[in-house]
């Protein structure tokens, strides 16, 4: 036993053996991402370094960092083995469906059986559970009786206060309508659909449909380094999960950020 862990240890130690482990932890266990753009504002902010669990939901389809290429480019496929699906209001890191060499991150609204629309931007769901079991769960909730359904008005901003509106974003066919209005649709079986915190500033399902199962790669784990466009470290999220960002306190400071570096041109990500 002894002689096994000293080769081991040797093996680990070998520049070989360094690399084996270095892409085991990158391929299965947790990968290096960075916020780009401001659609999750003001959960998770532009410049926020994070890890990603990359077992949350199975095991997503190892590809080479930066190149985005698959270990298996004789296969099209994006999973490798499945496992947990993801939860409604479940922040997820995912290939959309129109571009598989990029990785989005939103948040999961609607799960498969699920129906939905957005009426003067609200977001309004039925869920596949049925009204009795809305009735249930959603009592302080806002409902709407449609077509013989009931339907949740925007259910996550209670529990994820992050989520919010722009009130510059008028409907004066200035901004896209699915911002606006988006009719009435079923999730399909093995999709997800996903939006944006900062609504009104999101590319999401809205734009491009639900997200398949299979290219969904994980879910944000921890904040292990961030820095705004000022280039000043913001010391408070580091180490921070995202449900430890939704109180108050990073919360506030998110708020006050957006709204200082606010500017007209800001568009959809």
């Amino acid at each position: 036993m002894k002689e096994i862990l000293h080769k081991t240890y040797k093996f680990s130690n070998s520049w070989t053996g360094t690399i084996i482990i270095v892409l085991f932890v990158i391929f299965f266990v947790a990968q290096a991402f960075k916020i780009p753009s401001g659609s999750m504002k003001d959960s998770l902010l532009v410049g926020d370094h994070l890890f990603a669990k990359k077992f949350a939901y199975g095991i997503p389809m190892p590809h080479i960092p930066f190149l985005e290429v698959s270990i298996m480019p004789w296969s099209d496929k994006l999973r490798l083995m499945d496992g947990d699906k993801p939860k409604r209001g479940d922040i997820v890191i995912f290939r959309p469906p129109h571009n598989t060499k990029q990785h989005f991150v939103k948040r999961c609204v609607a799960l498969p059986g699920d129906e939905l629309f957005v009426l003067h931007k609200d977001l309004y769901i039925h869920y596949s559970e049925g009204n009795e079991w809305i009735e249930k769960n959603f009592k302080e909730y806002d409902i709407l009786p449609f077509a013989g359904k009931l339907w949740v008005k925007d259910p996550y901003m209670k529990d994820h206060p992050g989520i919010h509106h722009d009130d510059k974003i008028v409907d004066d066919g200035q901004s896209p309508m699915p911002i606006f209005n988006f009719a009435p649709i079923k999730v399909d079986k093995d999709h997800y659909f996903m939006m944006g915190d900062n609504r009104d500033h999101s590319n999401d399902s809205r734009f491009w449909g639900a997200v398949p199962y299979e290219n969904i790669e994980g879910t944000p784990w921890f904040v292990y380094f961030s820095i705004d466009k000022n280039w000043e470290i913001r010391w408070d999220r580091i180490g921070k999960t995202p449900t430890d960002l939704e109180s108050s306190v990073y919360l506030d400071k998110a708020i006050a950020e957006r709204v200082k570096e606010d500017k007209d041109d800001y568009g959809i990500y």
